[in-house]
């Protein structure tokens, strides 16, 4: 189809000043939820990597304050901690992926 078939919203051939206005604003959104969909995604990506790299400084950090107890804990948390993450940032661009596929079609 067409881009001017895609404008046409009654389906009669002609595409008229409203139908234009409609299809050029409908574009606009989609590339303005485009634009704030990759925005969210580096934004999460930067959050993510920040607190994967300073997470071994707060181990660091407590046991230098002296709370030896809390050093243990987040040395014993860091397995799960590095794995969720990783799985909440992949498992959100994976769908973001098979979604933006289904639009495609």
């Amino acid at each position: 189809m067409s881009d001017l078939g895609k404008a046409d919203l009654d389906g009669d051939g002609i595409v008229t000043e409203a139908e234009h206005e409609i299809y050029i604003e409908k574009l606009r959104r989609e590339m303005e939820d485009e634009d704030a969909r990759r925005d969210a995604m580096r934004t999460m990506s930067w959050f993510s990597l920040s607190g994967m790299l300073l997470f071994p400084f707060s181990v660091v950090a407590t046991e230098y304050v002296g709370l030896s107890r809390a050093s243990d804990l987040l040395a014993q948390m860091s397995n799960i901690y590095y794995v969720s993450i990783a799985a909440i940032v992949a498992s959100y661009f994976g769908f973001s992926s098979m979604k933006k596929g289904e639009d495609k079609k």
